[in-house]
């Protein structure tokens, strides 16, 4: 059975950094595409950014500029650099792998809470 295991979160101040982890545990296919969601207090799950098999991102815009995904695919794991948080960064940050040939997939981490407070 695979897992995905997010690491990394923590409690930080405004303009300081973190860099998440979320490395796949079990054999896995190559997915189509690895990304970061998050869900704050109060909020629905939004989008913070994906990466491609062919190393085409996307992000929300409220990070662009300040994070960075990126990924090692020898490691089975995806990063989120977060550079400048902003308190309204504050959020439940989850992992996904998807892959959509056969064997398609569509895999989610437990969470790591980020919170950015002074």
């Amino acid at each position: 059975q695979v897992q995905l295991v997010e690491s990394g979160g923590g409690l930080v101040q405004p303009g300081e950094s973190l860099r998440l982890s979320c490395a796949a545990s079990g054999s896995i296919f190559s997915a189509n595409a690895m990304g970061w969601y998050r869900q704050g207090p109060g909020k629905q799950r939004e989008l913070v950014a994906t990466i491609t098999r062919g190393d085409t991102t996307n992000y929300a815009d409220s990070v662009k500029g300040r994070f960075t995904i990126f990924r090692d695919d020898a490691k089975r794991t995806v990063y989120l650099q977060m550079n400048s948080l902003k308190p309204e960064d504050t959020a439940v940050y989850v992992c996904n792998f998807v892959r959509r040939m056969v064997p398609a997939y569509d895999f989610w981490g437990q969470g790591t809470q980020v919170t950015v407070s002074s």
